[in-house]
């Protein structure tokens, strides 16, 4: 099973530099960066939950089908739900009920990369016990990864506190965000992200979990760069030593 994963994933790893560079000359058209309406549009809450399902229901799903978990496989089975139930599940319904409608394509594409996403990363755990007994819970790069998992999840949680209370709190849908990793860069929920998935292909040590990585950042940084860019113009007071998503870089 471990060539299949590899055959799957590196083509998956192609795609994820053809949608980096793809992102850097045009935006994904939701949210602020949505200039004109791209075919039929949902609601954004119900767009969020439907993207986002399919990674922690298809990961729980290959574990349920999977034989006698490692105490390792199950930590990495509460740390993946531990992100996913919420992003699934929570965080839609902390947007404003008023929100921009989005695009069904973006849903469509986002429902179909979390479903490989999800099968990818949780076959290839649940399926490779001998690599993940409890001795693992011992070494360094699990230690040191998930404590980046740690680290990135509550950057990207208080980022997305801040911007809700934005949103709850402001007239207009945008406003200078300030606070938290918003003191050092534009898009700290993003950076979070990032930190997270680096993390889990530091603790998970594979191919197949490094394409997880590699995805987010190809989706996560371009869209960084742009939001840093609209920021600037649309305010003429942003703060000029903030950078994008890394800080005092980028």
């Amino acid at each position: 099973m471990e060539f299949e994963h590899l055959y799957i994933s590196l083509p998956w790893i192609i795609l994820a530099i053809v949608v980096f560079i793809a992102l850097f000359f045009v935006s994904a058209p939701y949210g602020r960066h949505e200039k004109r309406k791209i075919g039929p549009s949902m609601n954004s809450a119900m767009a969020w939950l439907i993207m986002e399902a399919p990674a922690p229901l298809l990961f729980a799903a290959c574990f349920l089908l999977g034989e006698n978990p490692t105490l390792t496989q199950v930590v990495f089975l509460c740390a993946w739900e531990t992100h996913y139930i919420h992003r699934a599940f929570v965080y839609p319904f902390t947007m404003r009920t008023d929100f921009r409608p989005f695009p069904v394509m973006i849903v469509a594409s986002g429902f179909t990369f979390n479903l490989v996403n999800a099968f990818l990363n949780g076959s290839y755990i649940i399926l490779h016990a001998s690599q993940y007994q409890l001795s693992w819970l011992r070494d360094i790069r699990f230690l040191s990864g998930m404590a980046l998992f740690i680290v990135g999840y509550f950057i990207n949680r208080q980022s997305d506190i801040i911007l809700n209370r934005i949103r709850r709190n402001s007239n207009d849908d945008y406003a200078i965000p300030n606070g938290g990793a918003f003191r050092w860069v534009s898009c700290p929920n993003y950076l979070g992200e990032i930190i997270i998935w680096i993390g889990w292909a530091l603790a998970t040590w594979s191919f197949v979990t490094s394409a997880f990585a590699i995805w987010t950042i190809a989706n996560l940084a371009p869209r960084a760069r742009a939001h840093h860019r609209w920021y600037r113009e649309k305010f003429p007071d942003y703060p000029p030593d903030r950078h994008a998503l890394l800080p005092g870089i980028w």
